[in-house]
């Protein structure tokens, strides 16, 4: 068990390493879709990256999130084939969200130095695959006039 302060360094040592091992700008929260972001995400027992959906406005979510599951063969065919998509994923303070995301399919920790390039190399590999997908079809997700 770490102290807070340990507990804190080796996260802010992990984005420095991933960030060394993979110079460049993510999309992230640059979609241009209010409320639509891109996501990196690692604890001490997983490593995820998330394509996430949480405007405010219900109705909003639910159109960018059928949006996205009408290309859902295209990003399983070509991009990500292990992509989970999830409706109405709850995050741990209760908020409803829409979610599309890839697990790592090994154990691994953000407090394991060891793992660390696993997680590198698989949150560089995944994520280029959702900018790639989210690149080619961002006109069609961000058009609210389209319908599904």
């Amino acid at each position: 068990m770490f102290s807070k302060e340990e507990a804190l360094k080796i996260k802010k040592d992990f984005w420095i390493g991933f960030a060394e091992a993979y110079p460049r700008k993510w999309l992230l929260h640059n979609t241009k879709i209010k409320d639509v972001t891109l996501k990196f995400f690692v604890d001490n027992k997983t490593a995820q990256v998330a394509l996430e959906i949480e405007p405010k406005d219900e109705e909003k979510r639910k159109i960018y999130f059928e949006k996205i599951e009408s290309l859902k063969t295209i990003l399983l065919e070509e991009y990500l084939p292990e992509a989970i998509f999830e409706r109405d994923y709850y995050l741990l303070n209760g908020k409803c969200i829409s979610r599309i995301w890839i697990d790592i399919d090994k154990k691994v920790s953000v407090n394991n130095k060891n793992t660390w390039n696993e997680i590198f190399d698989f949150f560089a590999e995944k994520m280029t695959q959702f900018e790639l997908f989210f690149y080619e079809y961002e006109d069609y997700i961000k058009d609210l006039e389209i319908n599904t």
